[in-house]
């Protein structure tokens, strides 16, 4: 297989991935949605829409791990949960909305993560101290 043909297809899967998500965003929302299917769809979505990752980018290979895998799965798992007919429809929907939307739960709840991570290394880090003699 050519290079472009593999670029293309990088594309292709790329674009899908990107109209699942909104589609997703739409599931999580529709009360036609199971609801274990809803919380799978809303946290993937809220994540995958968040402007912040839960692992930063800058961080060698895991910054980028959550993106090229995590979300991905994640993604999987919430389209086999959504009924079919229904998926069908939010892909309609997601390709013809304008834009992108952004999710302020998710990004929020990657905030609280990291402020909670951050406690709780200040925490054993006056802990270590302390115990010192």
């Amino acid at each position: 297989m050519a290079l472009p043909d593999r670029l293309q297809r990088v594309k292709q899967w790329a674009r899908q991935i990107k109209r699942d998500v909104v589609a997703l965003w739409f599931a999580a929302r529709d009360r036609r949605t199971p609801l274990s299917a809803k919380i799978v769809a809303g946290a993937v979505a809220a994540y995958a829409l968040s402007p912040l990752d839960l692992i930063p980018d800058f961080i060698p290979i895991l910054g980028y791990l959550d993106d090229l895998v995590l979300v991905p799965l994640g993604i999987l798992l919430a389209v086999r949960l959504v009924p079919p007919a229904l998926m069908e429809e939010f892909r309609e929907r997601a390709t013809t909305l304008e834009g992108r939307p952004s999710s302020r739960s998710g990004l929020f709840a990657i905030m609280s993560i990291w402020f909670v991570a951050a406690v709780v290394a200040a925490w054993l880090v006056w802990r270590f101290i302390a115990a010192r003699p």
